[in-house]
């Protein structure tokens, strides 16, 4: 078989048993999210090895983590968390500091070193954005105090998640003195800054101007995400981060919302190989030594984060019950940025495989416990309830 023959197999088989695993998923009233990753599982090398091209599929993936970036980030309006810059403040850094202590000693009970034990402590800090966005419908994203509450939280998440692994990533060159670190701390604002301006005096001028040539504006987005991108790994950084922050500078404007409805269908091709990939990672043969401490780390997560974002919401951002409940819901797991943080510890040699692997196992099992969770007691555009379905 050629390279290109394996690369179109390849795609084949994950759309193919998605479609397959997303229909029994649906009988069976479960989230979509749950059948992409168990079919990641199955055919992933560890089960049946149907796909072995794990070179393709990790670049994918990473392409796909880029464009979900960005998308993401054109829904993460900073105009908003200026708004509730305070609120969120106290509910992002009071949180996270309750679950990065129960992190830490979930990992320190189970003997892992303390840079592991620090790395798992900052891996539950974050919510996922991909999972609190998509299953939250497009009024309450937009249009509602809800939604303002849950951009805010997942907003200042994603800078400190950005900050963190902005200060693994300057570690990858072992030769990396206090000049480079210098250079990337100063390279990330001056990135921001430029993002900012570029969009405010060019990016914004031309899509009022040709706003009506839909194409157009399609192609001015691809191509301000892959832009920011490249020009973020040369200053040193990452794809990722170029790509979040190019979404982020132009999620102020008008534009924003069409732009993110009209790259829906590329955000749903890259979630479905993005949880793909997190379900093919998984390692049976390793599974073994990480799974009680991962059901253990995992279950912390989900039963303190909802709660303890409640809890902050309503004593300190003074938010309604309902309110502070379903928000504490809706962000009660582990985030992708959990995974991207374990994995970059492990390619610098910060942490073992292993530390790495329970942050990984115990993530997954965090998405889909919790977006099974939100599901069927929210509305989503993926509820399975027809009384819960809002898109």
């Amino acid at each position: 078989m050629s390279h290109t023959d394996e690369i179109i197999f390849t795609i084949f088989i994950i759309f193919s048993g998605a479609a397959i695993f997303a229909t029994l998923a649906l009988y069976a009233r479960q989230t979509l999210l749950i059948a992409y990753i168990v079919l990641g599982i199955m055919l992933g090398p560890s089960v049946l090895g149907v796909v072995e091209n794990h070179e393709f599929i990790q670049q994918v993936s990473d392409i796909g983590i880029m464009f979900l970036l960005f998308l993401l980030g054109l829904s993460l309006n900073p105009n908003k968390l200026v708004l509730l810059i305070k609120d969120a403040t106290i509910v992002t850094i009071g949180s996270g500091l309750v679950f990065a202590i129960a992190g830490y000693l979930v990992a320190r009970s189970f003997g892992f070193t303390t840079i592991e034990c620090l790395v798992v402590a900052g891996s539950m800090v974050f919510s996922s954005t991909i999972i609190g966005l998509k299953l939250l419908p497009t009024t309450v994203l937009h249009h509602r105090h809800t939604g303002e509450i849950i951009i805010s939280i997942l907003l200042l998440q994603d800078i400190i998640a950005i900050l963190m692994l902005l200060l693994l990533h300057s570690q990858t060159n072992e030769n990396a003195g206090w000049k480079d670190l210098a250079f990337l701390i100063v390279s990330f604002p001056a990135l921001l800054i430029f993002s900012y301006l570029f969009e405010k005096y060019v990016l914004s001028y031309l899509f009022r101007k040709f706003d009506k040539i839909l194409e157009y504006v399609f192609l001015v987005a691809i191509g301000w995400c892959l832009g920011i991108a490249e020009l973020a790994a040369w200053l040193g950084l990452s794809h990722e981060i170029g790509a979040f922050i190019a979404g982020v500078s132009i999620a102020t404007g008008p534009i924003s919302l069409f732009i993110a409805e009209s790259l829906k269908p590329l955000r749903d091709f890259f979630l479905i190989i993005f949880f793909f990939a997190i379900g093919a990672s998984f390692q049976l043969e390793t599974l073994a030594e990480v799974i009680v401490p991962a059901i253990v780390l995992a279950a912390v997560a989900l039963a303190i984060k909802p709660y303890v974002f409640a809890f902050i919401l309503k004593r300190f951002g003074k938010e309604e019950t309902g309110v502070a409940a379903e928000v504490g819901f809706r962000v009660g797991q582990l985030s992708e940025f959990s995974i991207l943080l374990g994995a970059l510890a492990l390619n610098v040699g910060v942490i073992g495989h292993k530390a790495a692997y329970l942050i990984h196992v115990a993530t997954i099992i965090t998405f889909v416990i919790s977006s099974y969770l939100v599901v069927l007691r929210y509305p989503s555009p993926i509820a399975v309830s027809d009384r819960l379905r809002r898109d």
